[in-house]
């Protein structure tokens, strides 16, 4: 094959995709091309200014000016979509982070969007900025030797909030939000009518404030690095960092940074603009969150910052392009996070690991029977993990007890309709069937509430296979027999416990697939 060949056979087999962020002072869009290995190769970036977050954060609501300021950006964005050829749904993602998702008019907001350009706007909750931070800047950190297998901090504080997500040798070690961002910070200053002479110091209090939490969850150490990224940073080392790269780490003393920033805050916003060549959404709040990422550096003894130009669209855009490659991988930080959930309450980790193990093995063998998609296998094995740990609590209602704990815990990865699920599918693991009344549950669709009927009820048969808690129930088979589940167990002969364990909790299996369960030792050649 000639040259001329290759390279056209290559330019085909790629897709042409687009991202689109709806943040609190800006819209943005990448446009890139994706091949066939999950490489991508930018085309072609843009920025327009709005003032979603100056509304949302001081009366939550967003004003109709704002809405239409949007649509004309986002109408000129998809003339732009349609140059490129890109015309499908699944070329195009559009999320919107807190200045849209915390907006009590955000279904005003989407669905305005929707009629004026036919764009499906997605808000992201937390969860799911942090697992996209994660996919953008993971590729940084294992190429960078001093980053590899440190304990990293990486930060970003934006116009709502602060996103914090500690990773070490590609583990996801922690993850949380914190209402702490620019515009939060000059809307507290506007609230309380400060003069300028007091304004940092009342920021920096609030800060402080903020500081002290994510110090209580992560814990100063010699062997940690910080590595910031968001707009003000990208800013901050465009104007301090020579020849800087955004596509490659950079480092930066925390004392130039520290000068940099006093410097934002005694300029105005004019005078940042004529200065800088910045909008001024982003003149002011440039000192603000410069401000935070001090006092963050100073609280964990940081000397430098690591600077990455990653941002959130590049984390979509690597989603788009590895989601299959990536699955794997990132199923095991969501089951990492579980687990040290579940050690914080104290469970039986060899009974929920072998349980969970067990699940697995169920769902797979009635896929016939439940037809579910792959991804409730995951909110099986998480609701096995954790479906004890409201012993924690009280022994009395544990299963309510671990239904709390999961809904209102950090699990890394997981959307707040994936958490409800797991922690209904766990709170179903023993007593009640689902009821429509009870709560959580009855705010499903019935394509949810059958999931968790169908998940529920295999839950119960693991448990019931270790209700010894020995574990000697490992090697099992499952067939159906004439509208019966029959389990055949290897290497155990006496099952009268599991036996008996399966006709106590065995109801809601056979209220929803319609089968009787019965387990059988594997007979003897």
């Amino acid at each position: 094959m000639s040259t001329a060949s290759s390279v056209q056979n290559e330019t085909q087999t790629r897709q042409v995709v687009a991202v689109i962020d709806i943040g609190a002072t800006s819209i943005r869009m990448s446009i890139a091309e994706i091949d066939s290995a999950g490489n991508v190769f930018p085309l072609e970036s843009l920025s327009r200014a709005v003032s979603l977050g100056k509304d949302t954060f001081t009366s939550r609501r967003i004003k109709k000016s704002s809405i239409e300021e949007c649509v004309g950006v986002l109408r000129s964005y998809r003339k732009l979509l349609l140059e490129y050829g890109i015309t499908k749904p699944e070329q195009v993602r559009v999320v919107a982070t807190s200045a849209v998702a915390e907006a009590i008019n955000r279904l005003a907001f989407i669905d305005r969007v929707y009629i004026a350009t036919g764009l499906e706007v997605e808000p992201l909750d937390e969860a799911e900025v942090n697992r996209i931070t994660y996919m953008g800047i993971q590729p940084q950190l294992q190429a960078d030797p001093k980053l590899a297998s440190s304990r990293c901090v990486v930060i970003e504080v934006g116009g709502g909030n602060t996103e914090v997500l500690v990773v070490q040798s590609g583990n996801v070690l922690f993850s949380h939000t914190y209402r702490l961002g620019s515009l939060r910070l000059l809307e507290m200053l506007e609230k309380f009518n400060a003069p300028p002479s007091k304004q940092r110091l009342l920021m920096e209090s609030q800060i402080l404030r903020t500081v002290a939490l994510i110090r209580e969850h992560i814990s100063p150490s010699p062997q940690l690095e910080m590595i910031a990224i968001g707009g003000d940073m990208r800013f901050a080392a465009s104007n301090l960092i020579e020849d800087w790269d955004a596509t490659d780490l950079a480092y930066l003393s925390t004392d130039r940074l520290n000068v940099f920033t006093r410097e934002m805050l005694t300029m105005s916003d004019e005078d940042i603009v004529r200065r800088f060549g910045t909008t001024f959404q982003d003149a002011e709040t440039v000192g603000p969150a410069l401000l935070c990422y001090v006092l963050l550096a100073r609280a964990f003894e940081q000397t430098e910052f690591a600077i990455s130009g990653t941002n959130l669209r590049d984390g979509l855009l690597q989603d788009l392009a590895i989601r299959d490659v990536w699955t794997a991988n990132f199923r095991s930080q969501i089951i990492r996070s579980a687990v040290s959930l579940g050690r914080r309450f104290d469970f039986d980790e060899q009974h929920a690991r072998h349980v969970a193990t067990l699940c697995r093995k169920l769902f797979s063998d009635l896929q016939r029977e439940h037809q579910l998609e792959p991804r409730m296998e995951l909110v099986l094995y998480l609701a096995a993990l954790l479906h004890e740990i409201g012993l924690y609590i009280n022994t009395r209602s544990n299963h309510k007890h671990s239904m709390y704990l999961i809904r209102h815990s950090e699990l890394f990865g997981l959307s707040r309709k994936d958490k409800l699920l797991v922690s209904l599918v766990a709170r179903y693991h023993r007593r009640s069937s689902p009821l429509p009344q009870h709560e959580g549950y009855s705010t499903l669709d019935r394509v949810d509430r059958v999931a968790v009927s169908k998940l529920a009820a295999i839950l119960r048969i693991a448990i019931a296979l270790d209700d010894s808690r020995s574990q000697r129930i490992s090697d099992i088979q499952c067939r159906v027999d004439n509208r019966r589940l029959v389990i055949t167990a290897k290497g155990v002969e006496d099952l009268s416990l599991e036996q008996l364990a399966l006709r106590q909790s065995g109801n809601l299996f056979e209220e929803t697939y319609g089968m009787s369960v019965q387990i059988r030792a594997q007979a003897g050649r």
